[in-house]
């Protein structure tokens, strides 16, 4: 078994130990040791980071885990050590005093959440830039709820309470009745639990500081519903707040800087380039349409004629979702007509409703059986691509197979 060093002072950011087991995979390995300062991921707090060095070699720790026994791993630099030998740890400090700063924000802002609207904390995870939690609420949440919360959360921090972590070998009736969360059924050795003051009290097995003023201050920069009473919450404490809030601010003042008014608030002008936007679609709707109209106009007057039915057979240059939306548009407006078009990697099939014994799924599979390619589709209209021969070739073939088609129908 491991000696959780962290546990017996979570500020401890160096020591040494030994090491009793080694696995090697390349340049990465895994040790085990006999103690360590390096807390495992679990819990919703990530694992720390750091450097196992020893003479002759140095291990970049990247990954931590395990319960009973902690397993260290990591890139290794030097020589391979030995079991037996005797290692510095050293923990990137900012790495772990961060996450300990974010756990115990989240406790104090769970709390308050249970506290005002009776929400239990369903899941819980410290991300490298934010942190979420989620939690029952069978209301529709809002940023007044949030704000209420996260003020009264804030009042806690700034109350420098001390954070108290104590250990039990069985857990005390009046300490089990009390607690915000009940005890998992499948913890075995110490129960810590985690206690601040009248705030909060509950089981947990990360790392904290010593009082909620260490936290900074908590902010909530997002929530979301993610299923029907379940929502998600997104906060962040301490110094990661500030990066966060520089970043958040930084995107705001350049996208408002984009916009050809550039008074507050950032919400209002993009309502005014969403409004620009769709009448510059609906003047484009008209404006494609109108060319829609001369369009087929030109096509009519070129099409062949076979057996009543007017055939237009193009190659074209423009997008396959172009083509297709004007294709849809012509076959229903034109009676009697059948469409055959190809570009450079695609090609469309499609006939007026009216046009009977023609099925342009069964044309289209004819077609790629000779050129190659896939596609499918229905009797109205079938699309496909991949082909290997010229536009041209295969705009010949597809016409050339429809003229028999409509022969014998």
């Amino acid at each position: 078994m491991t000696v959780k060093l962290f546990y017996a002072d979570p500020y401890l950011k160096e020591a040494v130990a030994k090491i009793e087991g080694i696995e090697v995979n390349g340049d990465n390995i895994r040790l085990k040791l006999d103690r360590t300062i390096f807390y495992p991921e679990g819990g919703g707090q990530p694992g720390d980071i750091g450097i196992i060095k020893g003479e002759g070699f140095r291990i970049d720790v990247k990954k931590v885990e395990g319960k009973e026994e902690i397993w260290h791993e990591g890139r290794i630099k030097g020589r391979l050590p030995q079991i037996g030998e005797n290692v510095e740890l050293e923990l990137d400090w900012e790495w772990r005093y961060e996450n300990m700063r974010q756990h115990t924000g989240q406790h104090i802002l769970s709390a308050i959440l249970k506290k005002m609207y009776n929400s239990d904390t369903t899941g819980f995870q410290i991300f490298p830039d934010y942190n979420k939690i989620e939690i029952n609420f069978d209301e529709e949440l809002t940023w007044e709820h949030l704000l209420a919360a996260e003020l009264e959360a804030n009042e806690v921090v700034w109350s420098n309470i001390p954070v108290e972590v104590n250990e039990y070998d069985e857990l005390p009736k009046e300490i089990g009745s009390s607690l915000r969360k009940a005890l998992p059924k499948d913890v075995t050795g110490k129960i810590r639990i985690v206690k601040i003051d009248e705030v909060d009290l509950i089981p947990c097995g990360g790392t904290h500081v010593k009082n909620t003023g260490e936290v900074g201050f908590i902010k909530i920069v997002n929530f979301y519903k993610k299923s029907k009473n379940i929502w998600r919450i997104e906060f962040v404490c301490g110094y990661r707040a500030l990066i966060y809030l520089d970043k958040l601010l930084e995107d705001y003042w350049k996208s408002l800087d984009e916009m050809l008014n550039k008074n507050r608030p950032l919400f209002n002008r993009i309502i005014e380039v969403k409004e620009n936007l769709e009448a510059l679609e609906e003047e484009k709707d008209k404006l494609r349409r109108e060319m829609w109209k001369w369009k087929s106009k030109a096509l009519l007057q070129s099409a062949e004629s076979i057996n009543g039915i007017r055939v237009v057979s193009i190659v074209e240059d423009a997008s396959m979702k172009d083509v297709q939306a004007f294709v849809v548009h012509f076959v229903d407006k034109n009676p009697d007509t059948v469409v055959l078009i190809v570009g450079s990697n695609y090609l469309i099939f499609a006939k007026n409703r009216e046009v009977k014994d023609l099925a342009m799924n069964e044309l289209l599979k004819e077609v790629l059986n000779e050129v190659g390619g896939s596609g499918g589709g229905s009797e109205i209209l079938a699309r496909g691509g991949g082909f290997k021969e010229a536009p041209e070739e295969v705009l010949r073939i597809a016409k050339a197979l429809l003229k028999e088609k409509i022969k014998k129908s």
